[in-house]
């Protein structure tokens, strides 16, 4: 059953000026305000953690050095010789001029590259992150509603 509350009259009777009768109706309005506010139920810790793992490597690594050999020769010329390319060899020859004036093919510089490959082995330590969370309930005067 709907409970009633009257603080005025439901109508008032009021005559006017020319003796007619005018009727006044009260009229009323209620207001709500929501609000809202944040209750903890539980505290969530979230720590890192390093862990650690070593791991073999084997690979295979390259590396190169060039090996330089000079060649006397001796021998006169009658132009300079140009510089050339023999395979993988690069020869550039050394000339010099003598009193006579006569070019004489003093040595050949070879340069040559000489690729080797060995095998490398090596342990390794490797880290990762893991994350760790920990749920906990609160345990204070909020989280039941009395603050």
């Amino acid at each position: 059953m709907a409970e009633e509350h009257r603080d005025e009259p439901a109508a008032m009777v009021n005559p006017d000026a020319d003796g007619d009768r005018e009727i006044v109706v009260p009229l009323l309005s209620e207001e709500m305000s929501v609000s809202k506010r944040v209750v903890p139920t539980e505290r969530v810790q979230v720590s890192r953690i390093t862990r650690e793992r070593e791991e073999f490597v084997d690979e295979l690594l390259t590396s190169e050095r060039v090996e330089i050999e000079r060649k006397p020769i001796n021998r006169p010329v009658d132009a300079v010789p140009s510089m050339r390319e023999e395979g993988d060899t690069v020869i550039i020859p050394i000339v010099e001029e003598v009193i006579e004036r006569r070019l004489v093919l003093k040595e050949e510089v070879s340069i040559r590259r000489v690729r080797q490959a060995e095998r490398h082995q090596e342990r390794v330590t490797l880290r990762r992150h893991e994350a760790v969370v920990t749920r906990s309930p609160v345990q204070d005067s909020a989280a039941s509603g009395d603050g």
